[in-house]
C-alpha cells in the first residue's frame, strides 16, 4: 500500500467566522509587510496568527500545525487526525500531513515553499526543536522574525472584527447577570461559575449557529481567592460579607472578550467599601483617558498618580488594560497594546482595549481582598465607545 507523506482531504462546506474578503484583506496587509522586509514565505506556527490569517483554530494535542503564506498562496498544514475539519474551517488551501513517517509536517511545508527562500517565522513561538527542523527541511537563505509586525497588524481591528467583539462583550454581560442571579450564601464558587459559563455558551450558540463552540470559561473567586486575577475556581463556599470577583470569558471563533466585576455577598463593610469606591473612581478616570493620541505609558502614569494620591498604589498588581482580538488564556497576546509603564504604543481609532484597575489588599488588613472592574472600549476618532453593559460598583453588586 502506498502511504503518502501528505495529501489534500477537502470535504464539506466551508464555514468561517468572517467573509473571504476579510481574510484576503488581512493577507494583503501581511504580503505588503513581507515585500517590504524581503520575506518570500512565512511559516506561522501559533494558534493566534494561524487563526487570524486563515480562520482555523487548531487543537494541537502534541502535533504541530502551520500556515504557509507566500506571495500567491495561503495553505494551512494540519494533522491527519483532524481529517477534513481544518479545510472546512480555513480560508485558502489545506494540506493534511500523515504520521507514517516522522517530520511529514515539514515535508508538507516544503512542498509549498521549496528551499533556499527567505522565510518569516514567529520567534516568540517557534521552538528550538522545530527551528532546527525548519533549517533541515527548508534550508532557508535566511529566517526573519515577523511576529512583531503581525502583532501590530492584529492590533488594528476591522469593522467585522469590532462587530464580533461587540457580540462577545454582550455575551459576557449575559454570563455576568447569570452569575449575579446564582450568588447566595452557602453555594460553592464552582456552582456559580457553571451558571455563568452555561448561560454564555447557550447565548453564543444562539448568536452564531454555525460556529464551533470551545474554550468559554468563568473565573469566579471569593474571599482570599480574589487576591489574584487569574486564580482558578474552587469549591469554597460563599459566606455573608465575602468579597467576590466575577470574571466571564466568552470565546467566539478564537476571539476573547471579558467582563470583570467586584461584588459582595449580602453586605460590605466600611473599609472594603472605601477601597472599592476608590478602585471604581480609578476605573472611571482610566476610561476617560482612552483617546486617540494617548500613549499606553502616559495613561499608566496618570492612573498611578491617581492611586498614589490615595496611598493605594502599593496595592496595584498588574497593568491597567490590554488589547482584544484573537487571544486566549493559553494562546495569543498583543503585548504591544497593554497599559503598562514600558509600552509606548499610541492609541489609534480601531483599536480595542480594556480598562481594568485592580487593587489587592493583603489578608489581615482592613478591606482585605482583590478589587477589579473591567470594561471593553473601542477607540474612536475622538474618544472611545464602551461596549460593556453590566453595571459596576456597590449600587448594583452587593447581592445575595
Amino acid at each position: 500500500m502506498d502511504r503518502p507523506e501528505f495529501y489534500r482531504f477537502h470535504q464539506g462546506d466551508r464555514v468561517l467566522p468572517f467573509a473571504s474578503e476579510e481574510y484576503d484583506a488581512r493577507l494583503a496587509g501581511l504580503r505588503t509587510t513581507m515585500e517590504a522586509s524581503g520575506v518570500e514565505a512565512c511559516v506561522f506556527t501559533s494558534m493566534h496568527n494561524i487563526a487570524y490569517y486563515s480562520g482555523f483554530l487548531y487543537c494541537s494535542f502534541g502535533r504541530p500545525y502551520g500556515l504557509v503564506v507566500t506571495a500567491t498562496e495561503s495553505v494551512t498544514i494540519s494533522a491527519g487526525i483532524d481529517a477534513g475539519q481544518p479545510w472546512r474551517r480555513c480560508h485558502g488551501d489545506n494540506i493534511t500531513y500523515t504520521d507514517w513517517a516522522r517530520n511529514n509536517y515539514w515535508r508538507a511545508i516544503a512542498s509549498v515553499i521549496g528551499t533556499g527562500k527567505v522565510v518569516g517565522v514567529e520567534s516568540d513561538h517557534l521552538t528550538l526543536a522545530q527551528a532546527g527542523l525548519l533549517q533541515e527541511f527548508l534550508a532557508p537563505a535566511e529566517t526573519r522574525d515577523i511576529a512583531g509586525a503581525t502583532m501590530r497588524q492584529r492590533m488594528h481591528k476591522s469593522p467585522a472584527e469590532i462587530a464580533l467583539i461587540r457580540h462577545g462583550a454582550q455575551v459576557a454581560d449575559v454570563g455576568g447577570y447569570a452569575i449575579r442571579d446564582a450568588i447566595r450564601e452557602g453555594v460553592r464558587e464552582i456552582d456559580v461559575a457553571m451558571a455563568g459559563r452555561d448561560a454564555m455558551e447557550l447565548e453564543i450558540a444562539k448568536r452564531f449557529p454555525e460556529a464551533e463552540y470551545r474554550d468559554t470559561w468563568v473565573w469566579f473567586q471569593s474571599g482570599i481567592n480574589t487576591d489574584g486575577a487569574h486564580n482558578p475556581v474552587t469549591g469554597r463556599v460563599l459566606e455573608r460579607g465575602d468579597i467576590l470577583s466575577l470574571n466571564t470569558f466568552p470565546m467566539i471563533s478564537g476571539y476573547y472578550t471579558a467582563l470583570e466585576r467586584t461584588l459582595f455577598v449580602g453586605e460590605v463593610d466600611d473599609a472594603s467599601l472605601k477601597i472599592w469606591e476608590a478602585n471604581v473612581a480609578a476605573h472611571e478616570y482610566g476610561m476617560s483617558l482612552l483617546k486617540p493620541g494617548a500613549s499606553c505609558a502616559e495613561i499608566t502614569h496618570k492612573i498611578n498618580a491617581f492611586f498614589a494620591e490615595r496611598d493605594l498604589l502599593q496595592y496595584r498588581t498588574f497593568g491597567y488594560g490590554h488589547s482584544f482580538g484573537v487571544l486566549s488564556h493559553y494562546y495569543g497576546r498583543e503585548a504591544g497594546l497593554e497599559l503598562r509603564e514600558d509600552i509606548d504604543t499610541v492609541l489609534e481609532p480601531g483599536m480595542v482595549i480594556s480598562m481594568e484597575p485592580m487593587l489587592t489588599i493583603p489578608e489581615g488588613k482592613p478591606g482585605a481582598g482583590g478589587y477589579r472592574e473591567h470594561d471593553i472600549l473601542v477607540i474612536t476618532e475622538d474618544g472611545n465607545e464602551n461596549i460593556t453593559g453590566y453595571p459596576y460598583g456597590p449600587g448594583f453588586n452587593v447581592v445575595g
